[in-house]
């Protein structure tokens, strides 16, 4: 059976959301997409693992921000639609919750819109993260999130797919101008400063999908949160109990080492 291509796309070109998707088990790719994600997985096996863990944490991360009393959520670049979705997390812990979700792929966006056919507290936009001000100034976003109160923004294994050409720390701080006091940013990143020549080989093997894999030092991801105040243990990595929720959970352990988790980090942020 040969799967349908929808308009616009080349199922030729490995896609690193499809990849993705791919990754966690998913259905919405094809085999250029799969055939570049086994030489990822060839060099990096844990990638497979990682991406699931990454899930988790989207899901730990949505619910502490719950828990501090924010309802309003940007997820930038968010990807295929997979379990444990923002606006899924979200409405259990907070039912007055509002989503947007914005991503740049034309499938992804077609498959979210399919997905949130019926919430009327949930968009997705298909819109360019690096154009922060067309993102804010959407019908979308303007319609559902009120900028004069607290926002999250997620940013969540997204900006290690955008090279330093494309400015990401501008963009970034111009999402972060745009939130009131109170508001939060949530990333995650993959790092080179651990096993640096593992992760330039699967950078390497990226060269061939529709966006480049772009991995940094611990102290540019750091940059990405401006003045905002980190929330203990601060820009986490590793996977020990002591960096605490919601970056680890003790009664759902990773599924890789501890080597690999080094390779990761993630933080969240509270603007004063």
């Amino acid at each position: 059976m040969t799967q349908e291509v929808p308009q616009g796309v080349d199922p030729h070109i490995p896609n690193t959301a499809r990849m993705y998707d791919y990754f966690l088990g998913g259905k919405n790719n094809f085999p250029a997409d799969r055939e570049l994600a086994e030489l990822v997985l060839s060099a990096m096996p844990e990638v497979r693992d990682g991406t699931r863990e990454n899930r988790l944490l989207i899901g730990r991360v949505v619910r502490y921000l719950c828990e501090q009393g924010v309802t309003q959520f940007l997820d930038l670049g968010s990807g295929l639609p997979a379990a444990e979705n923002v606006h899924e997390v979200a409405l259990r812990y907070a039912p007055q919750a509002r989503v947007v979700y914005v991503d740049s792929d034309p499938v992804v966006a077609a498959h979210g819109r399919a997905l949130l056919a019926g919430p009327e507290q949930v968009a997705m936009l298909h819109g360019d993260v690096r154009r922060p001000r067309e993102v804010l100034d959407s019908p979308e976003v303007r319609g559902l999130l009120d900028f004069g109160r607290p926002v999250a923004v997620l940013m969540m294994f997204l900006l290690h797919l955008i090279p330093d050409t494309d400015h990401p720390q501008d963009f970034v701080a111009a999402y972060r101008d745009a939130l009131a006091p109170g508001s939060y940013l949530a990333l995650s990143h993959v790092g080179t400063d651990h096993a640096p020549e593992r992760v330039a080989r699967v950078s390497q093997f990226y060269r061939r999908a529709n966006a480049p894999f772009c991995p940094r030092p611990g102290k540019e991801i750091a940059a990405f949160f401006g003045d905002f105040e980190l929330i203990p243990p601060g820009l986490a990595t590793g996977k020990g109990p002591e960096l605490g929720f919601p970056f680890t959970d003790p009664e759902s352990p990773p599924f890789y080492d501890d080597d690999f988790a080094r390779m990761g980090y993630a933080g969240i942020g509270r603007k004063p």
